[in-house]
């Protein structure tokens, strides 16, 4: 049987906490987020600040499309426009995209704390810096998948929001011999892409269930 969940109809604490403190405090995250628990790509956006240092922001909430031939977009579906990740993509207009596998996951999460203006936080993370080949921004040498691109556009949310979709348009990648063939270590399984998973929450209770970042498995070929 299913129910209709309503955005506004929701218990008053979540996971024990009070719910709207719970949910600012998680990413300023809406209550659907946590009901649906939709999972999505977890990688690290890097580039430079204006003083020349590494940035880092540990990211999700993006999809990937392809666009004819030549055009490999990704929409970044919600950026701070207080952060430094907003500020160093407007000034550079580029950045890489870097997926990590589970191996190195935890000190992709060091980045978030790693955040100040004077830090470079890809180093002070424990990852290793790199020059990218084709956009001057850094990319981290541990992650399997380095996707360099270039700034197209950005849209807010909703009016008056605080956060930013935006676009940006591949121009270079680097993938790991043994992630692109399958069958060594590949894209997908144990040691491929990571995604975020939000609690999955029982809208009448509020009850979460913990869930640590996910993987995807292979299914059956499709005749």
């Amino acid at each position: 049987m299913k129910k209709e969940i309503s955005i506004f109809k929701r218990p008053e604490k979540l996971a024990g906490y009070d719910i709207e403190q719970y949910m600012k405090y998680c990413g300023n995250l809406s209550w659907y987020d946590f009901v649906t628990s939709i999972p999505s790509l977890v990688f690290v956006v890097t580039g430079w600040k204006s003083n020349g240092k590494e940035n880092a922001c540990l990211h999700s909430w993006s999809s990937f499309m392809g666009s004819g031939i030549d055009n490999f977009i990704c929409i970044l579906g919600k950026v701070n426009k207080d952060g430094h990740m907003y500020q160093s993509l407007k000034e550079t207009k580029v950045c890489v995209l870097n997926f990590p596998s589970n191996d190195i996951y935890d000190r992709c999460v060091k980045t978030i704390n790693n955040n100040q203006f004077e830090t470079d936080e890809i180093t002070a993370s424990g990852l290793t810096a790199e020059k990218a080949s084709k956009v001057n921004a850094p990319q981290i040498k541990e992650c399997f998948l380095n996707i360099e691109c270039e700034y197209l556009w950005e849209h807010e949310l909703f009016e008056g929001s605080k956060e930013v979709a935006i676009a940006v348009r591949a121009v270079n990648i680097c993938m790991d011999s043994q992630h692109y063939d399958q069958t060594k270590l590949g894209r997908y399984g144990k040691k491929g892409f990571l995604f975020y998973i939000d609690q999955p929450t029982n809208p009448e209770t509020g009850e979460i269930t913990p869930f640590g970042p996910g993987i995807l498995e292979q299914g059956d070929p499709i005749p």
